[in-house]
């Protein structure tokens, strides 16, 4: 999961997003380091315990920093991140159960069941604005608004056509979906988020979230004005 054989200019590929999207904040890049060797050189631990929602959020507002297992607040998103074991409520339903999310722990059960999860091979998880990202990233995260989100999907399909399908369950948006699923799958994805990233992570009501390989963005940075100012496309 370290580097990308090419070398992309994510400054450039950042103004763009931004740009054309209309986004409140930088895109994010997120690197799944499995050995401390992976860790790039100059990069800070981040000083406070927090959840990998929050830790978008602190990238997207500039900050750069990578986060051991122990300074991931969230265990649910810990372990989507691989940095530690699913805990005991978390598998058996419980946890997402005693939250009211379901009617029952067997239909908690199933959805934990069905929530992509990296294997426990990570040691570390490393942030920064695209813009800023002096590493090669597992996968670029972005909150948008539905209309941008609309013009990402279209310029997913731009050269090859087809159709997209989104994979969230309403819990784990921003760990799981728009990261673990993104990495294993090599696919993007897009998510509506879930109630722990919206009250802990700063993304607003009216955002989505939405995860992009790292090796697909610089294509869809290339095509992305072109899907913006075609003919068909609402300004």
């Amino acid at each position: 999961m370290d580097g990308l054989r090419s070398v992309s200019n994510f400054a450039k590929i950042s103004v763009v997003l931004e740009d054309y999207l209309d986004l409140s904040g930088s895109p994010v890049a997120v690197k799944i380091a499995t050995s401390p060797d992976q860790i790039p050189t100059g990069i800070p631990e981040i000083g406070e315990t927090v959840r990998h929602c929050k830790m978008i959020s602190l990238a997207r507002e500039g900050r750069v920093f990578y986060a051991t297992d122990a300074k991931h607040q969230c265990s649910g998103g810990a372990w989507a991140l691989g940095l530690r074991v699913k805990g005991a409520t978390l598998a058996s339903g419980e946890h997402y159960y005693r939250l009211g999310k379901y009617e029952s722990v067997a239909s908690s059960r199933r959805t934990m069941e069905n929530v992509p999860n990296l294997p426990q091979e990570t040691y570390a998880t490393v942030y920064a604005p695209l813009g800023k990202a002096e590493f090669s990233p597992s996968a670029v995260l972005l909150f948008a608004k539905p209309k941008a989100m609309l013009k990402l999907a279209q310029t997913t399909l731009y050269r090859l056509g087809g159709s997209i399908y989104p994979r969230f369950s309403g819990v784990q948006s921003m760990c799981s979906d728009a990261t673990a699923y993104v990495v294993l799958s090599g696919k993007p994805n897009f998510s509506l988020g879930c109630d722990g990233s919206r009250k802990f992570s700063g993304i607003a009501d009216e955002e989505m979230v939405a995860g992009f390989p790292a090796e697909m963005i610089g294509e869809i940075a290339a095509h992305l004005p072109t899907v913006a100012n075609a003919a068909g496309s609402k300004k």
